[in-house]
């Protein structure tokens, strides 16, 4: 199956992209969607208990994000800005960067200091660093990976670390954060179980693959880098029982439906589990266990922006967008949530 890269592209409103968190966190507008027949309805985030039913399940990725930025300087001068990406073996990191050269070193704080060894086939530095446990330097000096469309607009602060996390991470890993998370407070979860509808966690830890730009025409050639994943027995059985007695698997974000997905897709059935995904979820492609999606408005030719029109449609969704920009929602990251039931 084709699939036109071309068909998910479209103009927005550049100002409409949030470089600032809604302020209480579930004071973020939610649009919440009919998935038959598309219409839609203008709630805030806070609310959404109020649009669910009890027997619901409410998945949600506990996955916590590395401040896994760090600013540093290179020996010939000029500054270094590194993003981490992930950890090849004991202090060897891939690292997305411009302007870094083989064989020439970079200083940090704190006397940390590395060594650019080359790129990798995906196009990552490879750099070699004089320690072998980053983790204290990332909470000690690592800044929070914003995307390049915040970073842009401001100085990173220290309060993005915070801003920039669920309230319910638990297990460190990602270098991006599952977005569509970040409107939740204790407050609504609390809701949430007081209306009857339960919770369940996996851990998916965000890497490159999640925003990997499409590049080719045919967006069906894109292939996903695989992001590790964990649902354990305790999460797989409220799911699993929500789903036999009616309930709706309500998934919060892309990373938790593709994890769900993966898992329901497996030749055992739908359980417990943990390994590698690279699971590519696009327009045809039918969904075995989610029954509703809360996700935030996505980029243009994006692969979050296809697997939300794969489980809406494309028509329905950029329909919806094109409501979202005349109601003037904030976009992308920090911005505001879509609910599809």
């Amino acid at each position: 199956m084709t699939i036109p890269l071309s068909d998910y592209d479209f103009p927005f409103p550049e100002e409409l992209i949030a470089s600032e968190a809604a302020e209480p966190r579930d004071s973020a507008r939610l649009m919440a969607v009919d998935r038959a027949s598309g219409g839609w309805t203008h709630r805030v985030f806070r609310e959404l208990p109020q649009l669910l039913r009890p027997g619901d399940c409410v998945v949600l990725n506990k996955t916590k994000v590395m401040s896994c930025r760090l600013i540093g300087r290179k020996k010939t001068g000029g500054k270094a800005d590194l993003l981490l990406v992930k950890e090849l073996e004991p202090g060897v990191w891939a690292a997305l960067a411009s302007g870094l050269k083989r064989g020439g070193g970079l200083e940090f704080a704190d006397g940390l200091a590395a060594q650019v060894e080359g790129v990798n086939e995906a196009g990552e530095y490879v750099v070699r660093f004089n320690s072998t446990d980053l983790q204290g330097h990332f909470e000690r000096h690592g800044l929070a990976p914003l995307p390049p469309y915040i970073a842009k607009k401001r100085a990173p602060r220290d309060s993005d670390r915070q801003r920039y996390q669920t309230v319910y991470a638990q297990h460190q890993g990602s270098i991006a954060a599952p977005t569509a998370g970040l409107h939740f407070t204790e407050g609504v979860l609390a809701a949430l179980r007081e209306r009857g509808v339960e919770l369940a966690y996996v851990t998916l830890h965000v890497g490159r693959g999640t925003f990997r730009p499409i590049t080719a025409d045919d967006a069906a050639r894109h292939e996903m880098l695989p992001e590790w994943y964990r649902l354990d027995e305790r999460d797989a059985g409220v799911i699993a029982r929500a789903k036999a007695s009616g309930g709706r698997v309500v998934s919060v974000g892309t990373t938790t439906t593709r994890t769900l997905e993966t898992l329901a897709a497996r030749p055992e059935g739908f359980g417990a589990g943990e390994g590698w995904t690279s699971l590519y979820i696009t327009p045809g492609r039918p969904f075995a266990l989610i029954g509703g999606l809360i996700t935030n408005f996505h980029l243009p030719k994006s692969t979050p922006l296809l697997l939300a029109a794969a489980f809406l449609g494309r028509e329905k969704l950029l329909d919806a967008y094109r409501e979202a920009f005349a109601m003037r929602y904030r976009l992308y990251s920090f911005g505001d949530a879509m609910l599809i039931l």
